[in-house]
């Protein structure tokens, strides 16, 4: 019988400021077997001929952890800006209140390495679009994108499939 994922997660109102309806996914994490079935789903809908699996800091590393074992891949490790100790190289994108970047190590992705994407959750899609511009920046190539929450009325998911990538995301919480 398959876990019903949703009802894991928490909702709570008004955070962090009023108005946002924040998806918490630190009550999935902590019930075994939801969290091991979310991994499950994600690796059953990714491309499986993948080298590294890239998880964005820093929710998306608890899920690139479990999914790259499972693909025999490695974990590559999209970091704030500053996180990294060694050479790294970045991509700045834009917030809707500023500017953030993305870094990754230099020499992470070997050329032509194909490259899943991996996050908690998808909203409008900037930190997405930035992620895989870094990728192919890098000379990798994002051979898709796995995502245990999609808002899609933020559109951030479409706007990748319109890029041309493949998409999945496990939950939907329309209306956000």
């Amino acid at each position: 019988m398959s876990i019903d994922l949703k009802s894991l997660i928490r909702t709570i109102p008004d955070y962090p400021k009023p108005g946002i309806r924040f998806r918490d996914i630190s009550t999935l994490l902590t019930d075994a077997a939801g969290f091991t079935e979310a991994i499950e789903r994600m690796v059953s809908g990714a491309p499986h001929d993948i080298d590294l699996v890239a998880g964005i800091e820093a929710r998306g590393f608890l899920f690139a952890g479990g999914i790259a074992p499972k693909l025999s891949a490695g974990v590559l490790m999209l970091r704030k800006a500053g996180k990294l100790p060694g050479p790294a190289m970045g991509t700045d994108y834009a917030l809707e209140y500023g500017a953030d970047r993305l870094e990754m190590h230099e020499g992470a992705v070997p050329r032509g390495a194909r490259v899943l994407l991996v996050d908690d959750l998808i909203a409008t899609g900037g930190t997405a679009i930035a992620a895989t511009k870094l990728i192919e920046q890098a000379g990798g190539v994002c051979a898709g994108a796995s995502f245990l929450i999609d808002l899609p009325d933020l559109g951030g998911a479409a706007r990748l499939r319109d890029s041309g990538l493949r998409v999945q995301s496990l939950i939907d919480f329309e209306g956000e």
